[in-house]
């Protein structure tokens, strides 16, 4: 067993001084000691927080980062122009592209501080639109780059079948779509005998309620039984709200709820134009939404209702969606300057437990976005469980002075990559480890390759 020494390692109920963990050789802790006074260990820890799940991925889209910046005076920049270009780049990525692409994200994402990520996937099939001998061939590429970057996976392969509502699908879309409920399903098996041979996680999901035919919501419900976590995007657009409207006399979330046992283990990504009703619908059914921040905010998305939604005691926690940026403190500190330039108001995280804004987010990003990967915790670090954390640079000027009651909210507030040391995945120095991998010279290959073809 390996033994690490912490001398402040954030839990539940807040930090802990001097405890010593033990993990077998899978990385699972086996022992919690608090108080430890003796020196039987092999590595120290200054300071520790958790490793932060990222609940919303769409890996391929990384390399498109800063690609569609160009906005000629004369021409129309939205959340839709965006869309046609993602359209064309997914269309010129082979499945060792999107392997390269994904490793050197899910590199880059560990040393951001997250530790777990939920890849929203679709590009399923070959340019042509038709199968891979393996029907999970692009969803294993991913599973690969987690193994070979080191970060924990729950592949979350997403039915996709048509453009809109009750619109065939559009010839650039042909690498997303699944024909039938039983064509996903097969989609499904093929993939969950896959995350089996990567020791990863599994989850289901519709690329939203525009993209599948209502009775196919019904098909996948029953199919699931509650057994893996449903992931489905929402609400995005104010386009896509008044189709739905125009469609199903309903606004998007009003609708779902209307039609469909939607609970705990669904799981709505942005969810970004809701009123009053479908807020309620929501935390009243428990569902936990993921905000991406950073994403809606450059597709100009528009801002997430967060005042009304955390007095309703709603269910949140944190994706990179399209990586425009890769920091969850970013991700944070987005969120809560939004609604405070909204406001006037700097009170944006609160609750009866706590006045501590950070602890409050800490448990919200936390607990809520292991459950999207589904995974059940009770607390950050737990026997049985992986040792994940990020190690905090005890150094950094205004760690080194901050008190504790301040050290949080000092990482979360004032920090950027600078103040994490390393980031560690079953007790593994992953920053380290990738330091010392060429991850780059295949991902620079695959970039130019890609923009030859385009």
């Amino acid at each position: 067993m390996k033994k690490f020494f912490f001398q402040k390692i954030l839990q539940k109920e807040g930090w802990l001084f001097n405890t010593k963990i033990s993990i077998d050789k899978e990385g699972k802790i086996k022992e919690i000691q608090k108080n430890y006074q003796g020196a039987d260990y092999e590595q120290l820890i200054p300071i520790a927080i958790p490793g932060i799940p990222n609940a919303h991925s769409h890996a391929f889209q990384y390399a498109m980062a800063g690609m569609t910046e160009n906005h000629p005076y004369n021409s129309q920049s939205d959340f839709w122009s965006w869309r046609k270009n993602m359209y064309d780049f997914a269309l010129n990525i082979d499945p060792d592209d999107f392997q390269n692409i994904a490793t050197m994200l899910y590199s880059e994402m560990l040393s951001n501080g997250y530790t777990h990520v939920a890849e929203f996937h679709y590009l399923h099939h070959d340019k042509n639109g038709q199968s891979y001998s393996s029907l999970s061939e692009m969803g294993e590429r991913i599973l690969i780059a987690g193994k070979n970057a080191g970060i924990d996976v729950t592949l979350v392969p997403v039915f996709y079948n048509q453009g809109n509502f009750n619109t065939a699908f559009h010839k650039k879309q042909r690498r997303f779509i699944n024909k039938n409920s039983d064509d996903y399903f097969k989609l499904i098996e093929c993939s969950r005998s896959k995350c089996k041979l990567y020791n990863s996680n599994l989850g289901v999901g519709i690329h939203s309620i525009r993209a599948v035919k209502d009775f196919m919501i019904t098909e996948l419900i029953d199919f699931n039984q509650n057994k893996y976590p449903f992931h489905l995007h929402i609400s995005e657009q104010l386009k896509e709200v008044e189709d739905c409207l125009n469609n199903y006399s309903l606004r998007p979330v009003e609708w779902l709820y209307s039609n469909f046992e939607v609970g705990e283990n669904h799981h709505l990504v942005h969810a970004t134009h809701l009123n009053k009703k479908e807020i309620k619908l929501i935390t009243q059914n428990k569902s936990n939404v993921i905000l991406c921040p950073t994403t809606e905010g450059n597709l100009a998305d528009g801002f997430f209702k967060l005042k009304e939604f955390q007095e309703n005691k709603g269910n949140w926690c944190l994706g990179s969606d399209s990586h425009i940026g890769l920091s969850p403190l970013e991700e944070i500190r987005l969120l809560d300057y939004g609604l405070r330039l909204q406001t006037n108001s700097r009170k944006t995280f609160y609750n009866n437990e706590t006045a501590n804004a950070s602890h409050l987010v800490m448990n919200k990003i936390f607990f809520n976005g292991m459950k999207a990967m589904g995974i059940e915790r009770k607390n950050y670090f737990e026997k049985e469980c992986s040792l994940n954390f990020i190690e905090i640079d005890e150094k950094r000027p205004l760690i080194k002075s901050s008190e504790n009651e301040d050290l949080l909210n000092t990482i979360f507030y004032t920090g950027d990559i600078r103040n994490i040391k390393s980031t560690y995945v079953k007790g593994l120095n992953r920053t380290e480890i990738n330091k010392n991998i060429d991850l780059s010279k295949n991902y620079y290959q695959t970039i130019r390759k890609i923009k030859e073809k385009m």
